[in-house]
Parts: structure tokens; sequence; C-alpha cells
């Protein structure tokens, strides 16, 4: 009886939809909704990783540097073979850095970005923001894919499936695309190759309607287990491993 009241109920208020009064708030309550989730998580997580610096008052983001050091620390890669994808590559500043700290002439480095700035609003940057030419690298192991993750991304997929296939080689996943559309998709696309032990980073994480809502929703929907490593600057930039 109950559930057909439900149905009932449902129906009626399609038919007269007064929901709609509080539409102008439904972007509050979704906020709200993640941050809270987000709130929970990092109370339930933020003990017993190698790096933590939960609460800071002030963001520096130098620390970024310091959460790679511990990862490259603890899971020995600088002379292991790796995969490393960014996404999200800017300036290329870590990305440099990654090459710089794996001497392994074996690993490789692909860097994907639109290099033509953010494809839509995000926080307080407009459509455009944060363009930046191809870094200019030459190291034979790194390349870089121009355009939009969802043109460029199956592609490369498709076209260098042994990359990510290869279990000598340990993935670093760097998300650094900022957007909840971005990140989604790159972990919708790549769940199909992620092994126990690679690594998933996150430059935005502690951002509840992006980074985070698409690590909520991909764990979820996905059913996959990312343990917490390391963070910095009160989760902003936090590093799993895949187990």
């Amino acid at each position: 009886m109950l559930l057909r009241i439900k149905k009932f109920l449902k129906d009626l208020l399609l038919f007269i939809p007064v929901t709609l009064i509080v539409s102008p708030l439904s972007r509050l309550m979704i906020f709200l909704f993640f941050y809270n989730r987000m709130i929970l998580w990092i109370y339930k997580n933020k003990k017993n990783l190698l790096l933590c610096d939960f609460y800071s008052p002030l963001r520096d983001y130098e620390k970024r540097y310091l959460l790679y050091q511990t990862i490259l620390h603890h899971h020995q890669l600088n002379e292991k073979q790796i995969t490393y994808l960014e996404f999200g590559v800017a300036s290329g500043k870590s990305f440099r850095w990654w090459l710089q700290h794996n001497s392994n002439s074996s690993s490789l480095f692909r860097g994907f970005d639109t290099f033509e700035g953010l494809p839509e609003n995000w926080g307080g940057y407009d459509k455009g923001a944060m363009a930046f030419d191809l870094p200019d690298i030459k190291d034979p192991r790194a390349c870089f894919f121009k355009g939009l993750f969802q043109d460029t991304l199956n592609h490369f997929i498709s076209k260098n499936h042994t990359e990510l296939t290869d279990n000598s080689s340990t993935k670093i996943i760097h998300l650094d695309a900022d957007l909840y559309s971005s990140t989604a998709f790159v972990l919708s696309q790549l769940y199909p190759y992620l092994k126990k032990g690679d690594l998933i980073l996150f430059d935005e994480f502690s951002v509840p309607l992006h980074e985070f809502r698409a690590f909520d929703e991909f764990t979820r929907n996905f059913y996959v287990k990312l343990k917490p490593l390391a963070s910095v600057n009160n989760f902003y930039q936090t590093a799993f491993e895949v187990v």
C-alpha cells in the first residue's frame, strides 16, 4: 500500500509540478549534498595517511610537490617503469616534475589538454581561462594530445591499448582538469584499464561539485575501491591507490 501511495504522489507531482517552487535552490541543495558527503568522507579518512596537513588555515600550492615526493618515495617510483597520464597539463609544471623524478627509460608520459583554456566556466574562472602553449619538452618519453578529452582520449586508447594494459608498468593518473565533466569522463573511460597498485591523483579534490563529485560517483557507480594515501591543502590535492 505504501509503495502504491508513493508512486501515485510522484506521478501527481509530474502532473502538478509544485516542486518547481524550490527550483532556484536546486544547485544549492546539490552543493550541500556533496559538501556534506565530502565532510563525512574527510573525517572518516583523515587518519593513517602518509601525509595530511588537515586542518591548515592557508593553502600553499607548493605542497603538491611534497605530496608527489611522498608518493614517489613510498612506492619507490623513481626508477620503476610508470605510465604517467596527466589530464589538464596547463604550463606543464607537474608533468615536468614527474619526468625529472623518474629515470626509467621505458616509462611513458602522456599529457592531455585543450591548451586553449577551460571549455566551460569553473568557479571564478571563465571559459577560456588558463590557456597555455604546449610545453617545450624534449624528453622522448613524453608526448601531448591537444583537444577536449572527449575528442582525444578514446582515440588514444584505441591506438595505444598496449600502453594501458602493460602489467609491468604502474599507471599514475593525474587529474588536474578541474571540471566535473572532464574528470568524470576520464575516470569512466580509464576504468577498464585500472589494476591494483595504480595511482590516481586529484588536484582539486575538495571542490564538492567537481572533482569530489566525480570521485564519489565513480567509486559508487563502478564499485571501485580507492585507498587514500596522502593529501595536502585540506584535501585539495589528494592521492589514491587502486586496491
